[in-house]
């Protein structure tokens, strides 16, 4: 009876020791001297860097106004959901480039940039971020043109006669 006792004492031990280690790591804060926090988002061809820091909420995207570079106003929601998630709306200014792709794919870059950049700056937003799947590159891009084909899947138009 004595070495049923040690084996599930054991069987205790090796159960709980993956729990403990699996707790979450605490994270550092990452500032550069400016006290700014930078990232890098992705969307479709669309590459953004983010640099943000505590603000008035003002937002520039290659050297212009948000309401400017994002003219439809989805773009401008698009945008902004990271921070309505975070809970952090009009606390941060972002300064952000982008190159590559079209205006939709831009602003889910930028947001994805935000994203990381919030949770870098703070990292008790992550959970929240995550939740919503911010962090997460979207990785879906347009599919390639085959040979034989008019588009990626498109056949040409089949003639009887």
């Amino acid at each position: 009876m004595a070495e049923l006792t040690s084996l599930d004492q054991l069987k205790d031990a090796v159960i709980a020791a993956p729990v403990a280690e699996a707790a979450a790591p605490t994270r550092e804060p990452k500032r550069d001297s400016l006290g700014r926090s930078y990232a890098t988002g992705k969307r479709k061809d669309a590459v953004a860097r983010v640099w943000i820091k505590p603000g008035s909420g003002k937002v520039t995207v290659n050297g212009k106004e948000i309401e400017v570079y994002f003219a439809r106003p989805v773009l401008r929601m698009v945008i902004g959901q990271a921070f309505t998630v975070a809970g952090v709306e009009g606390q941060f200014d972002v300064m952000a480039t982008v190159k590559g792709g079209g205006l939709s794919g831009q602003a889910g870059a930028v947001k994805h940039g935000i994203s990381q950049a919030l949770q870098l700056f703070e990292p008790s937003l992550r959970p929240a971020l995550k939740a919503a799947g911010f962090l997460t590159r979207d990785s879906r891009v347009v599919e390639r043109k085959k040979y034989g084909k008019r588009k990626a899947r498109r056949s040409f138009q089949f003639s009887k006669r």
